[in-house]
């Protein structure tokens, strides 16, 4: 089956600190209630009872899903909510036990009773979560969704009906891997942002992807700057200081500006030696992950968890490499970027609960890599590369996060991934394709095989490796 994955699929706008774990439930919530409304049922519900499985259940509390899922069936939307009313919203529930179901009628909640985290995991994926709605007259109805990563959320029949029906792509190149992206650029004599540039139009006018392109770009240079200039201890009780204040007051010293742009182009503006090369990409992915461990808002690059990686190695082409770049880079690497997470979405996972952190650093990494080697002049093979050698020194790294919250090692792990992405970038720009030994494509089969050999607690259940060698007290 050929899946038609757009750029706008693997980059979302939604509210941390999970992409899998709390923009996955966030957006299932969404769909049941659409299911209730479509069903004519809304506004005969009594109760609403939510079941987590698996993965979701073990970290839940960690990563806000109880939060996500209160939100959703309260019908915010994420992309939109205003991230500063999420506690008020929140706490009305609590206090209040009610919740306003679709932001239409109230009904009795408490979510310590409403919201249930069993343990067991369901068969078809790591990620899987039951909404039961009970009518006045004590009917059920009920739906299980899975969260499979990068706020994607699909239900099991569904994924079988088409698997059956065999439905093929309408892109006017459909891609199912990296050979069929190569051979595209060769026969048309294009990059592949411009292949991904003609599958984007077959859906949406260039007006709009040039719009919501950069109104993601937009979203990416905003997290930064509120990361860069936000003080104080994360929540979630590890009691994690925010780094990348400290590190932004030392890199950029005195300065005038009074926006995201502005702040933009003074750093631009500021000399930058050597050793600080590297201290301004980790500030940059700093910066990000913690408003995302805050509950900010963020962009999914595929994950909410790996979501500092693609705005750091943008920035450090923007303030680094090319001071004369505009509108057109950032739109031509946020396209390169997207269409690589989409070809280990078809080929692996981009779910830390199925397959590590590996899935989502690693992947993330292999994506800035592929973007910063075409923007810097890679040919598509070296692109391909360059994302082949990103992900190959990611295989086998586990997701273990401590306390189940998005903070360690995860916060760390995306600077990380940003300069090995800049160094894989390098390395692909000096080596001939002719003399690669190993192809994108096997190195995504090696790490779903890798992500099928690797122990259940090594991914995202706390339940091994540093999640379990470093106690809450010892934080």
């Amino acid at each position: 089956m050929e899946e038609c994955i757009s750029v706008f699929d693997m980059l979302k706008i939604g509210v941390g600190p999970s992409s899998s774990h709390t923009l996955g439930p966030w957006r299932a919530a969404e769909r049941f209630l659409g299911e209730l409304r479509s069903e004519n049922l809304i506004h005969s519900v009594k109760t609403i009872r939510v079941d987590l499985y698996g993965s979701l259940s073990l970290t839940g509390k960690g990563h806000a899903t109880d939060l996500a899922i209160m939100l959703g069936l309260s019908g915010q939307d994420p992309e939109y909510i205003l991230v500063q009313n999420i506690d008020k919203i929140i706490n009305e529930i609590k206090d209040n036990k009610i919740l306003l179901l679709g932001n239409e009628i109230e009904i009795p909640f408490s979510f310590e009773e409403a919201i249930v985290f069993n343990k067991n995991f369901l068969p078809f994926h790591a990620n899987g979560l039951t909404f039961t709605a009970i009518s006045s007259n004590n009917t059920q109805y009920s739906s299980t969704y899975y969260s499979i990563g990068g706020g994607f959320v699909v239900v099991e029949e569904r994924v079988n009906a088409k698997k059956k029906l065999q439905i093929k792509c309408a892109f006017p190149f459909p891609i199912q891997n990296a050979d069929e992206l190569l051979k595209y650029t060769l026969e048309q004599n294009k990059s592949i942002s411009e292949i991904v540039y003609e599958n984007e139009k077959s859906m949406r006018s260039e007006a709009e992807i040039h719009h919501e392109l950069m109104r993601i770009w937009n979203t990416m240079l905003e997290c930064m700057y509120i990361g860069c200039h936000s003080e104080g201890i994360l929540p979630g009780g590890l009691n994690v200081r925010r780094r990348a204040f400290d590190m932004h007051q030392h890199l950029i010293g005195l300065a005038n500006y009074d926006s995201p742009q502005t702040w933009l182009e003074q750093i631009r503006k500021t000399e930058v030696k050597f050793r600080q090369i590297l201290k301004w990409v980790s500030c940059f992915a700093l910066a990000v992950n913690e408003v995302n461990a805050a509950l900010g808002r963020v962009v999914t690059a595929p994950t909410n968890g790996s979501s500092g990686v693609i705005p750091a190695v943008l920035m450090y082409y923007l303030v680094i490499e090319n001071h004369e770049a505009g509108e057109k880079e950032i739109k031509q690497f946020l396209m390169v970027a997207g269409e690589i997470g989409s070809i280990f979405k078809k080929g692996s996972t981009i779910s830390a609960a199925m397959g590590g952190c590996q899935a989502e650093i690693g992947v993330s990494s292999a994506m800035a890599a592929a973007a910063l080697c075409e923007l810097m002049g890679g040919t598509p093979a070296q692109v391909l590369m360059a994302a082949e050698i990103a992900m190959e020194h990611h295989l086998g790294l586990t997701c273990d996060p401590v306390g189940g919250l998005v903070q360690i090692p995860c916060i760390e792990r995306n600077t990380m991934g940003a300069i090995k992405a800049i160094n894989a970038a390098e390395l692909a720009l000096e080596t001939d394709p002719k003399n690669a030994k190993v192809p994108l494509d096997k190195v995504i089969d090696t790490m779903w095989q890798t992500a099928k050999d690797m122990n259940n607690k090594y991914k995202e259940t706390s339940e091994g490796g540093l999640a379990i060698a470093v106690n809450m007290s010892d934080c």
